[in-house]
């Protein structure tokens, strides 16, 4: 069984679509909403759209996803941003990797693209294949595909406030590979309007950095949210 996990904090804007895409799957899987008090109808869409509500007493996607993934029961997980839309042969291609066991050896991501139109969100989304491909470095808003038996052997994902998706891709590059699902998952531009992107890009390299280097997470969770809402 498939289990789906998405971590949320006042996404009732957002959530329906990505449930509605969800909920085409036509085999039995498990949703799971891992939220931090949404003061939203986030929990009430979840529940209609048949998810089990974990509620989170720490606020951090790290907690979320790693408290998520301890109540999930399925033999493969499936991690997903409250704001992304599934492409509509997600399905075709999910089932493929699933159904072969010696997939279970490798991690799994999407391709990145924005809901945003133009040469600039191309180049960011070509830049963002690059990162992913090349370098093995998939960032959370791609999406995460995973067996539970490598998600366990690796340690899944860490309760730090940042960096988790960071963090688990370099565990992970030292036990095996990232592949490609093959498809496209499009994220929302949301986080990207209010910025330049190749501020952005330079912005998120040095936070990067400064945690590789032991940076106190605390710190970077201020340097991150310093330029948007929390």
């Amino acid at each position: 069984m498939l289990s789906i996990i998405i971590p949320t904090i006042n996404e009732a804007e957002r959530l329906p679509l990505l449930l509605a895409d969800i909920n085409s799957y036509p085999k039995q899987f498990e949703l799971i909403v891992s939220d931090f008090e949404s003061s939203d109808l986030t929990e009430l869409i979840a529940k209609i759209g048949g998810a089990k509500i974990i509620h989170n007493k720490e606020k951090g996607r790290g907690n979320q996803l790693n408290n998520g993934a301890a109540k999930a029961s399925g033999e493969w997980l499936l991690f997903l941003h409250a704001d992304s839309r599934l492409d509509p042969y997600w399905v075709s291609k999910v089932d493929r990797i699933i159904n072969e066991d010696f997939n279970q050896a490798y991690a799994w991501f999407f391709d990145f693209k924005i809901e945003k139109k133009g040469f600039s969100w191309f180049l960011l989304e070509s830049t963002v294949f690059i990162r992913s491909y090349i370098f093995q470095m998939p960032y959370g808003d791609q999406g995460l595909l995973i067996s539970k038996g490598l998600y366990s052997k690796i340690g899944g994902y860490k309760k730090i406030p940042i960096m988790e998706d960071v963090d688990i891709n370099i565990r992970l590059n030292q036990k095996t590979k990232l592949k490609r699902i093959g498809l496209s998952i499009q994220t929302s531009g949301r986080r990207y309007s209010r910025r330049n992107i190749i501020r952005n890009a330079i912005k998120n390299t040095n936070l990067i950095n400064s945690w590789k280097q032991g940076a106190d997470p605390v710190t970077l969770v201020k340097k991150y949210y310093s330029d948007q809402k929390i």
